[in-house]
């Protein structure tokens, strides 16, 4: 197996504020645009989400291979990703904080707190995560799913542990 691996990609203004990218890997081609508040059109990916959109990718695949390594069992991950983005006249628009927020399901409440480890390991080798000079904060949940007894109800079928 090679110890260095190039990726490519292409993109090109198609007309106004929109354009196309594509890549090797994929038949498909993504259609982007300004975001709308930058006068782009609504619809449209943007290189803001496609990049927070690496960041979730490569964090929820970061983390199955952690955890398969580690034949720790999981329900369900969902990995959501929020930048904030500032604008000045003098510099443009910048990232100043990505807030990841995994929210990790895992099948009993013995595998709560490894889960939690796995998620903050997961943060550090990620990398995206790693690529991303911005301050990112990990603002983990694990959810404990339990299957309720036959016959009772139970509003309480989610335990949560946030870190």
């Amino acid at each position: 197996m090679p110890a260095e691996y190039t990726y490519r990609v292409s993109a090109w203004w198609t007309s106004g504020r929109t354009g196309l990218a594509k890549c090797e890997s994929s038949p498909n081609t993504i259609h982007f645009s300004d975001a709308a508040e930058l006068g782009g059109l609504q619809g449209r990916w943007t290189p803001e989400q496609l990049l927070l959109c690496s960041l979730a990718g490569c964090f929820t695949t970061t983390f199955n291979d952690l955890a398969h390594a580690a034949k720790f069992e999981y329900v369900d991950l969902e990995v959501e990703i929020e930048g904030s983005v500032h604008r000045t006249r003098a510099a443009g628009c910048n990232f100043t904080e990505i807030l990841i927020r995994p929210r990790l399901t895992v099948p009993s409440d013995g595998l709560r707190e490894t889960g939690l480890s796995l998620l903050r390991r997961t943060k550090s080798v990620c990398m995206i995560s790693r690529a991303i000079t911005v301050p990112q904060t990990l603002e983990a949940v694990v959810e404990t799913v339990r299957v309720p007894v036959e016959g009772w109800a139970n509003d309480d079928a989610v335990v949560k542990l946030g870190v």
